[in-house]
């Protein structure tokens, strides 16, 4: 089993990477139509060898309920969108078609289906089309593949038939875990052109090396997971929490994965139009010392706390429980204020998995090299949603 590299040599490792590496571009000074915004200039990137030119820092919407705040990162000029059949029970395709649709052929617009097949992937996207208002989505995402074998011959022909048709532009998969594996694959394979990607601050060399090893051989690289679980969220019972938030951990968290020019654009989450302004920042200066420093004190923060979805965990449980994923739907509900979306994904798992009590187990199997307290915090989720 690995064991965790240095903290402090992989936040300083990045330092000396280029801001806008060689396909980034300056645009002029935009101004939001809302009084509330600041002038924000606008870094640019080509997505691998789409062509689409993208904004470093995009919008993912699986969380945005206030469609004003959609809108508003538009007309600032943010110009990559990112939904999914299946967020929000498949209401918020309807939200984002709805809120985009003054701007829809100035903007990159991408949705996702998780379904197996190619006939249901198929229905899926006929029924994206309808809810977000559009005759095509610029990139269509086989979502949360974590390995080879996931992305069959039946959904690839899926996504060639939906190319064929004028439906989608591009290509993608999404992955939330194995993405070591899964990322040299892509990349030697050439199978889609768009990778969605969990990458963070946390994450070691590894990870690093195969964003880029994606990023050189002509995929789209999107970062997705860029906050490492949120856990900025003020919690007036954790004074370090609070203090963290206030210095910006969250906005350092966004600028150290736009500094990598392997990464083309990026999908925080946004709720409130303060997000949006605090993340609008990402794209003002470099990451330095100050920002290395906070993120420092956030993964010590975080470390019993956050799953780095490397893997290690998969099968270890004496139970069958999937770690990774019990882990991430506690972090949805303690990181982003998400109970409700914590609660719907639990409440997926097979009524064994789902009756399951860490509790009732004398001594737990699973041991994670990166520090987290595995049985607190699957039973943290099971205690929140069960």
């Amino acid at each position: 089993m690995k064991t965790n590299s240095s903290r402090r040599d992989f936040l300083s490792a990045g330092v000396a990477l280029p801001v806008a590496g060689l396909w980034s571009f300056s645009e002029p000074t935009q101004q939001a139509a809302s009084g509330l915004s600041q002038e924000v200039k606008l870094e640019y990137r080509t997505l691998g060898k789409t062509g689409l030119k993208v904004t470093t820092v995009g919008f993912g919407c699986m969380i945005t309920s206030d469609p004003s705040v959609i809108e508003r990162a538009a007309d600032i000029g943010i110009n990559y969108f990112d939904t999914a059949r299946v967020y929000q029970g498949g209401n918020n395709e309807r939200m984002v078609g709805a809120a985009l649709k003054r701007k829809r052929k100035d903007i990159t617009l991408s949705t996702k289906s998780v379904s197996p097949t190619k006939e249901a992937a198929l229905a899926d996207l006929d029924t994206s089309l309808r809810e977000l208002g559009t005759d095509h989505v610029d990139i269509w995402y086989l979502h949360a593949k974590s390995k080879p074998d996931d992305i069959t011959d039946d959904l690839r022909e899926a996504q060639r038939i939906a190319k064929q048709q004028g439906k989608i532009r591009f290509a993608g998969v999404s992955t939330h875990s194995g993405q070591k594996d899964l990322l040299p694959w892509l990349a030697k394979t050439g199978a889609v052109d768009v990778v969605l990607v969990a990458y963070n601050f946390s994450m070691d060399k590894d990870m690093e090396a195969a964003v880029e090893a994606a990023g050189k051989a002509g995929l789209g690289v999107v970062g997705m997971k860029v906050m490492a679980g949120g856990f900025g969220k003020p919690d007036a019972a954790n004074p370090a929490q609070q203090k963290l938030k206030r210095e910006g951990a969250m906005l350092a968290a966004l600028k150290w994965v736009i500094k990598n020019p392997h990464v083309h654009t990026t999908i925080p989450s946004m709720t409130d139009m303060d997000q949006l302004d605090e993340n609008l920042g990402a794209m003002k200066g470099a990451f330095g010392a100050t920002e290395e420093k906070l993120l420092a004190q956030q993964l010590d923060f975080i470390t019993p706390l956050y799953c780095r979805m490397c893997g290690e965990c998969k099968g270890t449980c004496a139970k069958g429980l999937p770690v990774e994923d019990i882990i991430r739907y506690a972090s949805y509900a303690d990181g982003y204020g998400q109970f409700a979306l914590g609660r719907e994904q639990f409440l997926l798992l097979p009524q064994e998995l789902g009756s399951v009590r860490c509790g009732d187990c004398e001594n737990c199997t699973v041991h994670c090299p990166y520090g987290v307290q595995v049985s607190a915090r699957v039973g943290r989720a099971q205690e929140l949603f069960a």
